[in-house]
This record gives structure tokens, sequence and C-alpha cells, in this order.
């Protein structure tokens, strides 16, 4: 069931809650990084993304190989389904996938595959 809602941000006004889908409402992608607050309420998609990758972007830039193997908290939240969003845990470079720090983050543990943005200090040496 879907309310119409107005976004604490912008003021747009933007459907929340479930469409029936299985994964509730739309918020439910992004990862639960905000405490709910009766004064800042919800926040429509686009302020909403931006406000998760602003929080992420700060989160990882004071990342270190050794608070990713120690002291990583992202892998700890809850999990919401097993969507990703675009722009938080991948981008597009010529048609493939490429995985975030975040994303390597939340997972919790390195697949030793190279990755460009591996946070656990095993990236693909070039020559």
């Amino acid at each position: 069931m879907t309310r119409v809602k107005t976004c604490s941000k912008c003021g747009v006004e933007f459907g929340c809650g479930s469409d029936g889908s299985e994964g509730g409402c739309w918020c439910n992608t992004y990862p639960p990084l905000f405490t709910p607050d009766p004064v800042i309420n919800c926040m429509c998609p686009q302020c909403l993304h931006q406000a998760t990758k602003e929080k992420i972007d700060a989160y990882v830039a004071d990342m270190t190989v050794e608070k990713a193997l120690n002291d990583n908290k992202a892998k700890d939240l809850p999990r919401n389904g097993k969507q990703m969003v675009e722009g938080i845990d991948y981008y597009m470079e010529n048609g493939y996938f490429v995985f975030t720090t975040w994303h390597h983050l939340r997972r919790g543990y390195c697949c030793k595959s190279g990755c460009r943005h591996c946070p656990y200090g095993f990236k693909k040496q070039t020559a």
C-alpha cells in the first residue's frame, strides 16, 4: 500500500510504502544508514540516494586496509534483500559492473580477484 509523502529535504511529493512486492518500500533497497527521526522523516528517491552516497563516501574516505580488516561496521548492517543500487554498490563502465569499495565492505571479505576498489589491500598488479 503506497502513501504520498513529502520529502523532508527537498519538499517534493513521492510514493512511500509497499508496492506489493516482497521487498516492501523502494527505500528498503538502500542500506539502513539513517536513524528514523520524527523531524527529518522520509526522503524522496533522489534525496535518499544522494544522502546515502554522501554518508558512504565519508565512511569510505576514512577507510584503511587495517580498518577494513578489523573495524568494518558496514558488513554488520542488516541486509535488505540481494538487490544492489547503482551508484552505491556498483557503477557501469563499458558495459561491465564495477563494484564500489562500499560493496566490498558490505560483503565483509576479500574475494582475491584483484578488484579495482578492493579495501582489503588485494588489488590487481598492473605491469
